[in-house]
C-alpha cells in the first residue's frame, strides 16, 4: 500500500488528483496480481493433493 493510499479514502469529500488515482489503481492491481498468485499456488498444491491421492488408490486397489 503507497503512502497516498494510506491518505486517501474514497468517501473523502475532496476529489483525488489524477496522480492520486493512478497510485490507487497500481496497489489496486498489485492486490490482484497478489490474489491470483496465491490463488494460482492453492489451485495447483490441491491438484497435487488430488493426484497423489489417486496414485495412492490406484496403488492400493492393485491397478
Amino acid at each position: 500500500m503507497t503512502e497516498i493510499h494510506k491518505r486517501y479514502r474514497l468517501t473523502s469529500n475532496e476529489e483525488p488528483t489524477d496522480e492520486m488515482l493512478q497510485a490507487l489503481m497500481e496497489d489496486v492491481a498489485q492486490a490482484a496480481r497478489e490474489s491470483s498468485a496465491k490463488a494460482e499456488a492453492e489451485k495447483k498444491r490441491r491438484l497435487q493433493a488430488v493426484a497423489k491421492e489417486i496414485e495412492e488408490w490406484k496403488y492400493t486397489a492393485g491397478l
